[in-house]
């Protein structure tokens, strides 16, 4: 019995000590949490892996972003035990268990690991193909950093093979390397170093502060011959480039050299500047054996009372027993920019666009929208899972993300639900990785809201009811009605407006706008899939709902224009009898 009673005492306490970040999903493993982040900017790729606790009062993170070789995907990075089938590349990385190893090692820090990747499978590549790369790399990391920003981040750039060339991007963007840097790994990385271009803005780094660490690991790469052709030339390899560095660092800092097993380690006397050299005589390739062989623990540990401790770098894998059995990858988050404090909320919004013409207004609203002028309770969208047929009568699971309410502009204290044309919105769903709904989805969602209101409308009188100020009149009444209800933002909402759907309809007349919905407190729409309003007339009634375009098809990644167009996918999201290959 008391043996029951301390596991329950353990279960309540890791209940109240989770703390799960906006936007981040629970992994189920390893009391872990992550968010997927996706073309922001076009091409790229993140997973923020984090802990379910140390986010409290107090608590300081230490986030590491960490470039991916290249070739490689995130979850091939982050690995998992082989099953047989499964591609070599889940197991010679671990990045994802030596995380897990550090977290249970440093005790001072909430560790966070930013997976970085591109749609070129290499950070050089992305470069070559992007001209304000450096803007870009500059962008992505504060992006990242300001997801932190209460637990003041410190950074790490760390990278392996190609992702070195992220950090030297970094690097480039900046005057001077910014003081939250607080330390630089090269796993095998550093191809792109050059005593000019680098080592000043290094050196002043490493001088600026106690706190500053660099550590730098590489093999001789210049004997490896492969496929009978050197591996590297004779000056682009890491064991030159680390040699280069190790040179020009020695001329600023008094670095020792000492033979340990099979390394060659060179260090500054406070252990604060680390190469490790790892000699070749049989000419093997060892560049992921660096990573592999506890390569990331250490290059996050070096020069610290932890270094060496529990693991040996180049050694047995320290951290086999914290190897996930499966890959978990959340639906990536909606591409909402971050709102501008400053600005203008939904009551000046609204009294700015009342005498605008059609066009105008909606102009306007894609601009405020677009820019990120939309409440926050709206960007925490709900999780929805439903069972639904194909067209065979198959049944599938459907994981599916939703906003939480219509889209609004201004701030969560002073907002408006803006109707648009379904052109307009489209153009948003398009920047945001978003799709409007179904009226099968529509339907769905009703049946799961925490708040069904009852549908409030206004008899039409000449063209009063498509007017912004007829918007803000519904707008009020909504609020009305929810403050009655008990209702609060970020509640599942339903019963309040008509959606603009995406139909097969538009096949036929791609000039029309589809509305269903409206939903009464006995499930039935007041309205049907209907398609008789000309494409640009919007009422108050309208409204927009997105969805994540990404869903969770039998526990599968999807995307749900290309289900739509399936022959008989598109019936788990649709009541109709044709895909939808046409959308507005």
């Amino acid at each position: 019995m008391r043996h029951l009673i301390f596991i329950s005492l353990i279960f309540v306490t890791g209940l109240l000590c989770a703390q799960q970040l906006p936007g981040f999903k629970p992994s189920g493993l390893f009391n872990e949490q992550q968010l997927v982040i996706e073309d922001s900017p076009p091409g790229t790729r993140f997973l923020i892996n984090a802990p379910l606790a140390g986010f409290g009062d107090g608590d300081r993170v230490l986030l590491i972003l960490y470039a991916l070789p290249n070739g490689n995907t995130i979850e091939q990075t982050t690995g998992k035990r082989l099953r047989e089938g499964d591609d070599w590349h889940y197991d010679i990385q671990h990045v994802g268990a030596q995380t897990r190893f550090l977290r249970e090692v440093i005790s001072d820090r909430t560790v966070v690991v930013a997976y970085l990747e591109n749609d070129r499978r290499s950070w050089p590549a992305w470069n070559a193909a992007t001209p304000d790369y450096r803007d870009m790399v500059k962008g992505m990391v504060n992006s990242i950093t300001s997801l932190f920003e209460p637990w003041q981040p410190e950074l790490v750039l760390n990278g392996h093979s190609g992702g070195g060339r992220f950090i030297f991007s970094y690097i480039d963007a900046h005057e001077q390397i910014p003081s939250e840097v607080k330390r630089i790994a090269y796993l095998d990385s550093n191809y792109g170093y050059d005593d000019t271009l680098y080592g000043p803005k290094i050196v002043s780094w490493l001088k600026s502060g106690r706190d500053k660490y660099l550590c730098t690991l590489a093999y001789n790469d210049s004997v490896v011959v492969y496929n009978g052709k050197p591996l590297v030339s004779p000056t682009g390899g890491t064991w030159y480039r680390s040699k280069v560095m190790k040179d020009y660092f020695g001329g600023s800092f008094r670095l020792k050299e000492r033979q340990r097993d099979s390394l060659l380690w060179v260090s500054s006397r406070d252990r604060r500047i680390e190469f490790i050299f790892k000699p070749n005589p049989e000419g093997k390739i060892y560049h992921t054996r660096q990573v592999e062989y506890n390569g990331f623990i250490h290059s996050i540990l070096s020069g610290t009372r932890h270094e060496q401790k529990g693991y040996s770098y180049f050694g047995s894998r320290a951290y086999s027993d914290m190897i996930a059995d499966t890959e978990v990858m959340p639906i990536r988050r909606l591409n909402i920019p971050v709102r501008d404090p400053s600005a203008e909320g939904g009551a000046a919004f609204m009294k700015r666009i009342r005498d605008l013409s059609r066009e105008e207004r909606e102009e306007e609203i894609y601009k405020a929208a677009a820019a990120g002028n939309i409440p926050g309770f709206l960007r925490q969208t709900v999780t929805l899972r439903g069972e639904f047929n194909d067209l065979n009568g198959t049944p599938h699971t459907l994981e599916y993300e939703v906003m939480p309410d219509y889209l609004a502009i201004g701030s969560d204290d002073d907002f408006c639900r803006i109707p648009m044309n379904p052109r307009t919105a489209q153009r948003l769903a398009d920047l945001f990785g978003a799709s409007m709904l179904t009226a099968r989805l529509s339907d769905h969602i009703w049946s799961q809201a925490d708040v069904r209101l009852e549908p409030f409308f206004y008899k039409p009188v000449g063209n009063a009811n498509e007017l912004a100020t007829k918007f803000e009149e519904h707008n009020a009444q909504i609020e009305k009605q929810l403050a009655e209800a008990g209702g609060r933002p970020g509640q599942l909402v339903a019963g309040i407006k008509k959606d603009v759907i995406i139909s097969s309809r538009l096949a036929e007349r791609s000039d029309r706008v589809v509305i269903y919905g409206w939903h009464k407190p006995d499930g039935n729409p007041i309205q049907p899939v209907y398609s008789g309003h000309v494409w640009w007339y919007v009422d108050y009634s309208h409204g927009i709902r997105f969805m994540n375009r990404q869903v969770l098809l039998d526990g599968r990644p999807a995307d749900v224009t290309e289900l739509l167009k399936d022959p008989v996918m598109f019936r788990v999201l649709s009541i109709e009898e044709l895909p939808v290959k046409v959308q507005y």
